[in-house]
């Protein structure tokens, strides 16, 4: 197994987000789905280089509540 940077693939699966103008994403926890060459399927995670464990465990508590509810934006400034 060699590490690889996965930018292009990621934009070969077709992958995009949306940011508004001025937005800075820092962090990036990726999960792929993977088929080897013998037909096994398996998961392979990778992280961007400053995302410590606990933002990793943040990070997918949140994306499963998003996945599971839905977002919703709840600041406490909105009405």
């Amino acid at each position: 197994m060699t590490e690889q940077k996965i930018g292009q693939l990621l934009d070969s699966l077709g992958v995009t987000v949306d940011l508004d103008e001025g937005d800075m994403p820092t962090d990036a926890h990726v999960i792929l789905k993977v088929v080897k060459a013998d037909g096994a399927v398996s998961l392979v995670k990778a992280a961007s280089e400053s995302l410590d464990w606990i933002t990793t465990l943040g990070m997918l508590t949140a994306a499963l509540k998003i996945e599971n509810d839905g977002y919703v934006n709840s600041r406490d400034d909105e009405a």
